[in-house]
């Protein structure tokens, strides 16, 4: 995989985009030369928000079947709730 060449200038500007969306290496230049690069880590934070979604799907479907409670049935109140709101 070739590094994404970036101007230091738009590295440092956009510093967070790069540090936490990027997964591929970078090369930073200066007047056309590289003068580094960055390395990116594996992004734990996504993965992280990813399995505490999956524990609140987990939770959610534990509260529906303790309620006895289908997800159409959540839905169609849902459904009606908001159109009650938006009245």
């Amino acid at each position: 995989m070739h590094p994404l060449k970036v101007g230091i200038r738009e590295f440092r500007t956009h510093l967070p985009k790069y540090l936490l969306q990027t997964d591929q290496p970078i090369a930073v230049t200066r007047h056309g030369s590289t003068i580094g690069y960055f390395v990116p880590s594996i992004n734990t934070s996504q993965e992280h928000d990813l399995r505490a979604l999956q524990q609140a799907v987990e939770q959610l479907n534990i509260c529906l079947q303790n309620a006895k409670v289908d997800e159409e049935t959540l839905v169609q109140d849902f459904k009606m709730l908001r159109q009650n709101h938006e009245s």
